[in-house]
């Protein structure tokens, strides 16, 4: 079936502008979306948290995944929506128990994600456990490219930013991870086993919206 792909490709005949075609998120319905909280010494600063000893994991129902350029839905049940950006790296090859040297050969590539947070249900509703806040539908843009590992020179050396109606309100770098990919690949492999297409969230850096004095939320 490769042939035809191949074939449309080379004619030049198949190209549409991009303005006329919508980009979806690059995993639509992965097993698992797996996030991390507290991962950045700049966004445990800006709210006096201690550095955490060991991952804060927690996860969002695949069902919140949306496309990187579509609408985040404002929920009626929220006044405090938030936005976190994040480098999520995606599995490419099933694993338990993974070795920290070995982690990166599991991970397919990677992607951006919002790990949209509505506040007040994460930090004071549903005895305060994180899920509900965190996977409202529409709550994980993702994308729109995947890059692969190999084209990635040092995944703990990148730009990492998040501007809200053009104002930049994260500028952070991936070198500020309290756990890089390798160790937060490994840590979640004790528990589950990791599967191609499962999508891991990295945390988000300083410069969320609650944290802001006074706090500054989504419209």
């Amino acid at each position: 079936g490769w042939l035809c792909p191949r074939r449309a490709l080379e004619s030049g005949q198949h190209r549409v502008p991009r303005a006329t075609a919508r980009l979806l998120a690059p995993v639509g319905d992965p097993e698992k979306v797996i996030c991390v909280g507290l991962n950045y010494h700049d966004h445990c600063q800006e709210q006096a948290a201690k550095v955490p000893k060991e991952p804060l994991i927690f996860s969002k129902f695949p069902s919140a995944i949306t496309g990187p350029f579509d609408d985040i839905v404002h929920p009626q049940d929220t006044t405090e929506l938030d936005w976190e950006v994040e480098l999520a790296a995606v599995i490419g090859k099933r694993g338990r128990h993974i070795e920290e040297a070995e982690a990166l050969q599991h991970v397919l590539g990677f992607t951006v994600a919002n790990d949209v947070s509505a506040r007040d249900w994460q930090m004071r509703r549903n005895g305060r456990q994180w899920l509900l806040g965190k996977t409202f539908d529409t709550f994980c843009p993702l994308g729109p490219a995947i890059v692969t590992r190999e084209a990635v020179a040092d995944v703990h050396n990148l730009w990492i930013r998040c501007s809200v109606n053009g104002r930049r309100m994260q500028d952070s770098s991936t070198r500020h991870l309290i756990f890089g990919v390798p160790a937060l690949v490994a840590w979640v492999s004790r528990f589950v086993t990791l599967v191609p297409g499962d999508v891991l969230l990295t945390g988000t850096p300083a410069g969320v919206g609650v944290f802001r004095k006074p706090p500054v939320f989504l419209k």
